[in-house]
């Protein structure tokens, strides 16, 4: 759903109070938190989508990858899972949705959490994703509303892979370019998620459907902050530019660069033009963590993603512009 017409119902909710509900739906927050005990928090979200590859398992691994990415995000420790299935069993074998399923358990096992049951329904279409609970300190929960001006922003996977992906379903010629997209589409968050737990670190959220300015602006609205990228340093993944370029757009770009336009300044347009800000709207599936860092431990950050093989890509900072407003850089 656009992030416009998300913020638009969210409001139109019943605010949840409790004192030990620590982060609600009614914030930009990647899961809810509720307090068990001062030493331990429940941390829960859920996501599920249509599939975006054709190999089935596969589908499997990205979806649980992406479910699993919220809890990461807010620095969470994943416990269970419980599967969620759309599925046309009319139409595609029992062996289709075996194998979405092993994918899915395959991704749940290397987090080191369990799959303990799930729900599943006749639909036209298959969906697939999970439902997850982790768990946390309190103390050491990792926010989205919590950034300081002056923290550097670093991000651990390229953009890009709605437009590889939307390219390799028209062009035969993007199938190197699809392969790189679909191993770090794969890759789980845990390591990132380790490294801020190494390295304290101020906020951070994960970059998915809204794009890394959609989820970017969510962490300035919610921190009351603004944030200067510089595209130059964002990693991107091989292809992504010239699939934006050949028009390969897919339609949620549209809607999270409709969201974040009044917000987005554009430094030199000559060089940051409408294929670039396609590339900084582009909804990305299982993408990476932007974390906001403080600038003396930007470096330690750095060290401690790579040490554990993980992208770690300095892309900005924050700063005390107008609140929700982002400036990109060349």
């Amino acid at each position: 759903m656009p992030p416009g017409v998300l913020a638009q119902v969210l409001c139109l909710l019943p605010s949840m109070k409790d004192e030990n509900l620590l982060v609600g739906h009614d914030s930009f927050a990647d899961a809810g938190v509720y307090r068990l005990r001062p030493d331990l928090a429940l941390v829960q979200t859920l996501d599920f989508f249509t599939p975006v590859v054709d190999d089935p398992f596969t589908f499997g691994q990205i979806a649980a990858a992406n479910a699993l990415s919220d809890l990461y995000a807010m620095g969470a420790e994943p416990l269970t899972a419980m599967n969620i299935v759309c599925f046309p069993s009319c139409v595609l074998g029992p062996e289709v949705l075996a194998a979405i399923l092993n994918g899915g358990a395959d991704k749940v096992l290397e987090a080191g959490a369990l799959i303990i049951g799930g729900h599943s329904i006749e639909d036209r279409e298959p969906k697939y994703g999970l439902s997850v609970t982790g768990i946390v300190h309190p103390d050491k929960l990792i926010r989205n509303d919590t950034a300081r001006c002056g923290d550097l922003l670093v991000l651990t996977k390229p953009l890009g892979s709605g437009l590889v992906l939307t390219a390799a379903k028209a062009e035969t010629e993007f199938a190197t370019e699809l392969s790189a997209a679909i191993k770090t589409m794969k890759e789980l968050n845990k390591a990132a998620a380790a490294a801020m737990r190494e390295v304290p670190v101020h906020a951070a959220t994960d970059v998915t459907g809204f794009g890394l300015l959609g989820h970017a602006r969510e962490l300035a609205l919610a921190s009351g902050v603004a944030l200067e990228l510089s595209f130059g340093k964002i990693p991107l993944l091989q292809g992504a530019l010239r699939a934006a370029g050949m028009g390969f757009v897919p339609g949620g770009a549209y809607a999270n660069q409709k969201y974040v336009e009044a917000a987005l300044t554009v430094a030199d347009e000559k060089i940051i033009g409408g294929r670039e800000v396609s590339v900084l709207c582009d909804p990305q599936t299982s993408g990476g963590l932007l974390i906001a860092v403080a600038s003396e431990n930007a470096g330690k950050l750095v060290a401690a993603l790579q040490k554990r093989h993980t992208l770690a890509a300095v892309i900005g900072r924050v700063t005390g512009g107008e609140v929700g407003s982002i400036t990109v850089l060349p």
